[in-house]
């Protein structure tokens, strides 16, 4: 166990180096002024563990690096603990022999590895032993337990996503709206990039020869640890043709019924594994807009990937730019923490964003042509309600048409 925590605790020597900034730290540091847990939540790879060590970094500048204790509950060596939360009791006071100083900030990653962790985290952060309580989660259920209610009130939760598109402008050292018109083709080429490989860091920087095997490796961590373990799915073979299914048809309208024919699987089970997909955060099941929330629940629906990597493993989808830029558009959405929907009655709009601003409508088309053009304003020009602004995002198309704006993909979520 001394080995253990050493090797995770790097701190304790010195601080974290080869980190990329996030835009959503700022928000984290504020954070720091209360004593609510901090919950960060997302898909794996997406950044978690790296913002702890930012923050690492961060309270080291004021405290002793020996008083932070950092504990990756998914490390191998935990599992004799994974239905032992009091065990974590043993793990802090050893830290604290180890350092011989007491532990002020704690930091568990990967928290649902641990059964009962609420238990162990209400009770430290009840008696006070820590001035702060971080914890990750690759689950949303994380919080949606029966114990999670015990911390109700006692924690402040954040979603974490794979880099938006701003967030890579920057690892290539572009700050601007003048930097990017200037770097045009290099900008093209980052968003190939994002429609083919994604957003998670580790597969950006990865030689092509290797970017699909680490998807893979993402993707069965997330089937198995996430979805399986977590729900208890026990028909891993029906699940995992689901997953397939439903990825090879991205964005297309489906009910549950439809998914059930379609993979011989029943209708509980299909809203079961979809439920499970979802919670893992591989996907997002969009509603059709309406404002009868009754008739949201009852009308087909549309699926879309958090991140733009797992088209990877599709047969015959990657020459498909028109549903990659989709994606990638729905992606970009999801991080600005938009609430998104469709509209699919007689003219289809591929996302309806609700703000406080109002209603938003936009179309995704990779190029505007004379065979699509009626198609695409239809879907925004006959909507049967009210919209504040219209757009059709391209690939790197723009132009004025009747009340609509057409905008290429970097203009729109660029600076």
């Amino acid at each position: 166990m001394n080995n253990a925590i050493i090797a995770q605790n790097k701190h304790w020597e010195g601080r974290y180096t080869g980190l990329y900034s996030r835009a959503v730290f700022a928000e984290l540091l504020t954070h720091l002024e209360v004593r609510h847990i901090q919950v960060l939540q997302g898909i794996r790879r997406c950044g978690k563990s790296s913002l702890f060590k930012l923050l690492i970094n961060h309270l080291t500048q004021n405290a002793d690096p020996r008083s932070i204790l950092y504990l990756n509950l998914d490390d191998p060596f935990f599992i004799q603990y994974a239905n032992k939360p009091e065990a974590l009791y043993e793990v802090v006071l050893l830290a604290e022999k180890l350092t011989q100083t007491k532990i002020q900030y704690i930091f568990l990653d990967e928290v649902q590895s641990l059964v009962g962790w609420e238990k162990y985290v209400k009770s430290v952060y009840d008696s006070q032993q820590f001035l702060k309580i971080f914890i990750t989660g690759s689950n949303s259920s994380l919080l949606n337990s029966e114990l999670a209610t015990l911390l109700t009130g006692r924690y402040i939760p954040l979603q974490i996503y794979p880099f938006s598109f701003q967030e890579v402008l920057h690892m290539h050292d572009i700050h601007s709206r003048i930097e990017m018109s200037q770097q045009l083709p290099k900008i093209l080429k980052i968003i190939d990039d994002l429609m083919h490989y994604g957003s998670f860091v580790e597969i950006l920087e990865a030689p092509l020869t290797l970017k699909r095997k680490i998807i893979a490796s993402y993707y069965e961590t997330i089937l198995f640890k996430d979805c399986v373990s977590n729900a208890g799915i026990r028909d891993i073979k029906g699940f995992k043709e689901l997953t397939f299914y439903l990825i090879t048809n991205l964005a297309t309208l489906y009910s549950y019924s439809s998914l059930a024919r379609g993979t011989n699987i029943s209708d509980v089970s299909v809203k079961e594994y979809v439920f499970a997909l979802e919670a893992s955060y591989l996907c997002t099941e969009l509603k059709q807009f309406s404002y009868s929330p009754k008739e949201q629940a009852s009308n087909k629906k549309k699926l879309y990937l958090t991140d733009n990597a797992f088209v990877r493993l599709t047969y015959g989808f990657s020459e498909n730019y028109g549903r990659l830029l989709e994606n990638l558009v729905f992606a970009e959405l999801q991080k600005r923490n938009a609430e998104i929907f469709f509209y699919n009655k007689g003219y289809e709009c591929d996302f309806i964003v609700k703000s406080q601003a109002g209603l938003r409508a936009i179309q995704v088309c990779y190029a505007v042509n004379d065979q699509n053009q009626a198609r695409e304003m239809n879907g925004l020009l006959k909507l049967p309600f009210e919209v504040t602004d219209r757009f059709i995002i391209t690939y790197n198309q723009s132009m004025s048409l009747d009340k609509v704006q057409v905008v290429p993909f970097w203009e729109y979520f660029g600076y």
